[in-house]
């Protein structure tokens, strides 16, 4: 009994892994044993619904309209699109833990210099300062990584500000000051363990704004440039033909919906896990 218990208050968690070990599968797997080209196709063989067998190749979600294969594509544009969201959420989490520990640490005109700064950012819509950014500077893959990155500080300087000001008053950090350890030292010793935590829950919940935003910059053109397939700009090709192939926007759609259900079935799981703890 206590055992089915165990397992009906973790089925979120559980069906959260398996919809994103299913997603990385799809974009680990598919790119690497798939046989098919997803860039080249052929003119002969556009818009074959699922299942469709040319020339003895199965494509078992059908082609574009440009013959290519659906499979291959989706398998590369996952693994191009979690590239993109994965690489941005690096840089927003290392930028928004170092100056979220500065101001919380160190206070004084520092701390509001950087809080003023989050306070601009987030006021400002991010699919609206992606998309102004992205216009002036360009769409590629490094320039979108680096825009969704530095958009997305913003809440883990916050977080990490928080945290920052609870554990600066602890005893042990106090002691640590007294026998002269550095601010540096206690910074990464003492500080950035305590954030960690937190930090990692915070970034499971962002991950599905970054999947969504990423899509959605794709879809507008202003993402990875065709022929190189993402999740966003899949959807973007398909809209034109979704009621003679409805299947180029079905899939890639799937793709999305079970990213972003899956981080944050993980992300709720892991904030009722440290509820528990904390009580």
């Amino acid at each position: 009994m206590t055992r089915l218990w165990t397992v009906r208050r973790n089925a979120d968690a559980l069906l959260a892994v398996i919809l994103l070990v299913a997603v990385a599968a799809l974009c680990i797997l598919m790119p690497l044993l798939w046989p098919l080209d997803p860039v080249r196709g052929a003119l002969t063989a556009t818009f074959r619904p699922p299942m469709s067998v040319i020339d003895g190749q199965i494509h078992p979600l059908g082609t574009d309209q440009l013959g290519r294969d659906l499979l291959a594509r989706l398998g590369l544009g996952t693994a191009v699109s979690l590239a993109i969201v994965l690489s941005a959420s690096v840089i927003s989490v290392v930028l928004g833990t170092v100056l979220g520990m500065l101001a919380g640490y160190f206070g004084g005109w520092l701390d509001i210099v950087i809080m003023r700064a989050v306070d601009i950012q987030m006021a400002i819509p991010f699919i609206l300062l992606i998309l102004l950014i992205v216009a002036v500077v360009g769409p590629s893959m490094a320039n979108l990584v680096l825009v969704l990155g530095v958009t997305g500080w913003a809440i883990f300087a916050r977080v990490a500000r928080a945290r920052t000001l609870e554990v600066r008053e602890l005893e042990y950090v106090e002691a640590s000051r007294a026998i002269g350890m550095s601010n540096l030292a206690i910074i990464f010793r003492h500080v950035l363990p305590n954030i960690v935590g937190p930090q990692t829950v915070l970034l499971t919940l962002d991950l599905p704004r970054l999947v969504i935003l990423e899509a959605s910059v794709g879809f507008l053109g202003l993402g990875v440039q065709p022929p190189t397939p993402t999740l966003g700009n899949l959807i973007g090709e398909g809209r034109s033909f979704i009621l003679l192939a409805d299947w180029l926007v079905l899939y890639p759609g799937l793709v999305i919906g079970a990213l972003v259900v899956g981080c944050n079935l993980l992300g709720d799981w892991l904030v009722r896990r440290a509820d528990r703890r904390n009580a």
